[in-house]
């Protein structure tokens, strides 16, 4: 029987199949110099490929990495494999776009590192796109679709350019200081300082003073004069949180700074004017406090000229994935780590949990996750074990009715957590088959 000759893949072949890709392809030789370009990178650089060629790659593609990130910076010495780096490069009509790069060793019959060949990727409608979206979903640094939350985008402006009180009330972790910062950063007052307080956190003895500052003797051991708050906040906005904590005699004195414009500083015998705007929060509903006599009412209507109320995130459940990738880009950069996603199961997990800590408790198991996990995608088992248990108990009560089987759901969650989770260990103490615990654990909703 006659063989069939296999046709060669000429150079010209594999030039056309180059050709034919949208994605940028170059070569470079062990001195960096580019001995192929395909059309695509013609078209994403604006570099014809003849005045390419023999140059050098830094010169060609003008990426903001060429100098400290090149992944041929190792040549001839270290093998190169590199996937999905994001640059910015420079394009011949000198706009800026951003692509991602692939790069890796060429490298002859035995082995030995003739140079290196680059594959990139435009992303600048990616890019466009991912914009578009962070602008309908983003104000400032507070990241919502919720409905409520966007009617508040809406009016945030309108409240900035005033220059009146502002009472914001939520629970705590709900992001209040972070609309206290928008509120101020989108005022005429943005060049000036921001000054946060927590009221709660300071003793009565020392609230009043760090708010209004004390003079030279006002006590033991004021040995010079020290400016409080309000004076550090001079022409901008200061920020009093938990404002329900104040005391008595602390909120008569704010009370005349709202009314008079003024206030004394501790042992001292003048007023000093104060041009400052104020917003407070609270965590409880200070009208609730007035009725009780636990707050006065005088300042209560001083604060409350205009109220934002941020609502818990139990009901923007629709934000949780949109934060939780937030969360991740924030960390990703921040870690280094090249964590890009959650897992499905994840993202069901917690847009079921009722987030007693709100933005803040989301935010810190994500980087509780981040310590965790080691790999691209954030997995059930890299959360918090409170957080996974008690969900996977609320699975499991929910799926087994019978009494002996969330006895059994049960012990194998408590034996999961004595061996770290590891099924192998837990299946020796429970005398069981690794397969029969997989089931169970399956059929209890606990993987």
């Amino acid at each position: 029987m006659t063989k069939i000759k296999q046709p060669l893949l000429t150079e010209t072949h594999a030039s056309v199949i180059l050709d034919s890709i949208l994605d940028g392809v170059f070569t470079v030789d062990r001195d960096l110099i580019i001995t192929y370009f395909n059309q695509a990178a013609e078209k994403i650089t604006g570099v014809p490929r003849k005045e390419a060629i023999g140059q050098y790659c830094f010169e060609v593609l003008r990426s903001n990495r060429c100098e400290s990130g090149c992944p041929f910076k190792k040549f001839p010495n270290s093998e190169i494999n590199k996937l999905n780096l994001n640059v910015n490069i420079l394009r011949a009509d000198g706009k800026q776009i951003p692509i991602s790069v692939s790069a890796a060793s060429l490298k002859d019959e035995k082995g030995k590192i003739l140079g290196g060949v680059e594959t990139f990727r435009d992303l600048s409608a990616l890019e466009t796109l991912r914009k578009e979206i962070k602008r309908s979903y983003t104000f400032e640094d507070i990241v919502s679709k919720n409905h409520r939350m966007l009617q508040l985008f809406s009016v945030l402006p309108n409240i900035a350019e005033s220059n009146c009180t502002v009472l914001i009330q939520g629970p705590s972790g709900s992001g209040k200081e972070l609309f206290a910062r928008a509120i101020h950063n989108l005022s005429p007052r943005s060049k000036n300082p921001f000054i946060a307080v927590n009221c709660g956190a300071l003793p009565d003895n020392l609230l009043e003073s760090e708010l209004f500052g004390y003079v030279k003797g006002a006590f033991t051991d004021a040995k010079k004069d020290k400016p409080g708050r309000f004076a550090l906040a001079q022409g901008g906005t200061i920020f009093l949180d938990e404002v329900e904590s104040l005391s008595a005699a602390t909120q008569v004195k704010l009370l005349r700074v709202l009314q008079e414009k003024e206030y004394e500083p501790l042992g001292a015998t003048k007023t000093v004017k104060s041009e400052v705007r104020v917003i407070s929060a609270s965590k409880v509903d200070l009208f609730h406090l007035v009725k009780e006599e636990k707050f006065r009412d005088d300042l209560f209507f001083r604060l409350n000229i205009v109220k934002v109320e941020l609502p818990p995130l139990s009901e923007r459940k629709d934000d949780i994935p949109l934060l939780i990738n937030h969360f991740i880009e924030k960390y990703k950069f921040k870690t280094g780590k090249y964590i890009t996603k959650a897992s499905n199961e994840v993202i069901e997990l917690l847009v079921n949990y009722d987030f007693p800590g709100n933005v803040r408790e989301l935010e810190n198991i994500i980087e509780h996750a981040f310590v965790m996990c080691q790999n691209e995608t954030i997995k059930t088992n890299h959360l918090p074990n409170e957080i996974y248990q008690s969900q996977a108990l609320d699975s499991a009560y929910n799926n087994a009715v019978l009494p002996l089987e969330k006895s059994e759901c049960h012990t194998i969650m408590e034996t999961l957590e004595r061996h770290k989770g590891n099924k192998i260990e837990a299946a020796k103490e429970l005398k069981l088959h690794r397969t029969t615990l997989w089931r169970k654990m399956k059929k209890y909703g606990l993987i």
